[in-house]
């Protein structure tokens, strides 16, 4: 393990305290105005992950602050990485994306989207839609958070006094933290939809021991790169001149490529 990833993990005790309860439910409750009306949240997969991301941005500053990291918050939406590190004495850099999921089974996860496979990922020196040129990183890592949905009544649209906080509902629960490098804990199939982003494994143990599709095979993380940074959508491969992708999965990818 790397010194930077050793490190950050030391600090998920903390990342613990901010967002979970000693009942293990998570400590928002909802959005408070200047009035202190209190309005309950729901299961919207991207205000969670945004809420709890700025939970435990104080967290990872102190990380850096002690670690003699300089820290680099991305400053547009939809660019990449989260955050970008850097040493202060050898000036290597780290990405970091901050990724959450929820629970579908006490093994399973829902997955999550680990950054695109055209654009920078290609052009690996371009700047564009990326902090600093994918080259420039040393790792790349994706710190996930796993949380389980409570069962409750729906809330949504409920306003609730601060004298009545007691009596709201945390929407989930049961926190679980993994870091990780991307290739680490990747699979052979994009995110769902039109996206042109990689996806994750889905196994829990996959994603905290990095022992996903790409590791079981040798020189994993250059079959990593050469897999995504070849792969293509149909739109693309009609755009140079396929019929279809010359692959869509590992299996098709050794096959296309005269790989036994």
């Amino acid at each position: 393990m790397n010194n930077f990833k050793k490190r950050l993990t030391e600090y998920f005790d903390e990342f613990f305290d901010v967002v979970s309860t000693e009942e293990k439910n998570w400590t928002v409750k909802g959005f408070i105005d200047i009035y202190q009306n209190i309005y309950a949240l729901n299961l919207d997969t991207k205000v969670l992950s945004k809420v709890i991301e700025l939970m435990i941005f104080p967290v990872l500053a102190k990380f850096a602050h002690e670690n003699n990291y300089k820290m680099v918050p991305c400053i547009e939406q939809n660019h990449y990485p989260d955050i970008t590190f850097i040493n202060e004495k050898n000036k290597d850099k780290f990405a970091l994306d901050i990724k959450s999921t929820f629970r579908t089974s006490e093994d399973r996860v829902n997955g999550m989207t680990l950054g695109a496979f055209t654009g920078y990922f290609r052009n690996r020196k371009s700047t564009k839609n990326i902090t600093f040129a994918y080259n420039d990183y040393r790792k790349h890592y994706v710190l996930g958070i796993i949380y389980s949905r409570n069962e409750i009544e729906s809330e949504e649209g409920k306003i609730y006094t601060i004298n009545e906080l007691h009596k709201i509902s945390s929407v989930i629960k049961d926190f679980d933290f993994f870091l990780q490098e991307k290739w680490k804990i990747s699979i052979d199939r994009p995110g769902s939809g039109n996206t042109k982003n990689i996806s994750s494994a889905n196994s829990i143990d996959e994603l905290k021991n990095g022992t996903a599709l790409f590791t079981k095979h040798k020189d994993g993380k250059k079959l990593f790169d050469n897999y995504w940074m070849n792969y293509m959508t149909l739109d693309m491969a009609r755009a140079n001149d396929f019929e279809e992708p010359p692959y869509n999965n590992l299996e098709t990818y050794f096959k296309y490529k005269g790989i036994k």
